[in-house]
């Protein structure tokens, strides 16, 4: 195996690129803009530019380099086809051929949720498990699925979209996907957010939330609030932890993962998060399954750059 590999995280505003040596070492990390006018025509021609620079800064030798994995905001086959990128103005085409053509290094792509989880598994909170579920609890939430420790991403490249499993029959708000009921409308930051809006609204109880801008409240500040024994934000972090962890359990029956990594801008209130989630995992699970560890995931934003190189030197 040749010593060094890059890892892409392409995102909506930034794509961020790291430099590996092939044992995990992290030898350096910076960002580009996306540049997503033009259909996002020229994105990939920024980070192979990106790339091509950095191996002459570095004097490293273009036989030295093992690869390119990326990460993409969207689903993609199996064979390197991204199926439509919102984000980035991608309609459908082969991102690994690409990529291969103009940087010359063999190329492999994945959707990012997907590549984040296969980072942690190789160096962050999944470490030692080679079966394993990344939630990631922002803005929405996503999913990632590693069994055996490859990527699942399933024939339409939804594998683990957690996000939009439907949970609520009676939720009159569509979701961004157009559905209702969706687990993201709920645990998401968000959802967190949204719930505690509507339960200020509808009960009187004394609460520092209320001394807040209503509309301005953020799941941040549900969390801060419920390590304070707060009964409102108590409420709502139970409703939270009651919704995730009963997807979750169902999620199990279908998997049964050795562990389910949090990570995720939500994911820094830290064990909150996880005793939430966990106590009604347990009670909702499949007895056999009760057991799966719930880890907090470590790598925070590198996660995705780490799984590309991961998956890059899996292939």
């Amino acid at each position: 195996m040749r010593k060094y590999a890059f890892g892409v995280d392409i995102g909506g505003t930034t794509v961020k690129l790291g430099l590996f040596e092939t044992d995990g070492t992290l030898c350096d990390t910076w960002e580009i803009k996306t540049r997503t006018e033009n259909g996002g025509a020229g994105i990939l021609g920024d980070i192979a530019a990106g790339i091509m620079e950095k191996l002459e800064t570095a004097g490293i030798a273009p036989g030295q380099v093992e690869g390119i994995g990326m990460g993409v905001p969207g689903p993609v086959g199996a064979d390197g086809t991204v199926f439509r990128c919102a984000n980035l103005g991608w309609d459908i085409f082969n991102v690994e051929q690409k990529m291969q053509t103009l940087t010359g290094f063999r190329t492999k792509a994945g959707n990012d949720a997907n590549v984040a989880a296969l980072g942690e598994m190789w160096m962050g909170g999944g470490k030692g498990y080679e079966n394993l579920i990344m939630v990631t609890l922002g803005t929405g939430v996503g999913g990632g699925v590693i069994l055996n420790g490859k990527i699942v991403s399933g024939f339409n490249g939804a594998a683990g979209e957690i996000g939009h499993m439907h949970v609520r029959d009676d939720e009159p708000e569509t979701c961004g996907c157009g559905n209702r009921g969706c687990l993201e409308q709920y645990a998401s930051a968000n959802g967190v957010a949204r719930m505690a809006k509507l339960y200020l609204k509808e009960h009187k109880e004394e609460s520092v939330l209320r001394s807040l801008n209503r509309d301005a409240i953020t799941s941040k500040d549900v969390f801060d609030a419920a390590k304070d024994r707060d009964e409102a934000a108590l409420v709502i972090v139970e409703e939270f932890g009651k919704t995730l962890g009963k997807a979750l359990a169902q999620v199990s029956c279908v998997i049964d993962p050795q562990a389910f990594v949090i990570g995720g801008g939500m994911a820094k209130a830290g064990d909150i998060v996880i005793e939430a989630v966990r106590k009604y995992f347990v009670e909702y699970a499949f007895h056999a399954a009760r057991g799966t560890l719930f880890a907090l995931a470590t790598l925070g934003n590198d996660a995705g750059i780490y799984g590309g190189a991961r998956m890059i030197l899996d292939d």
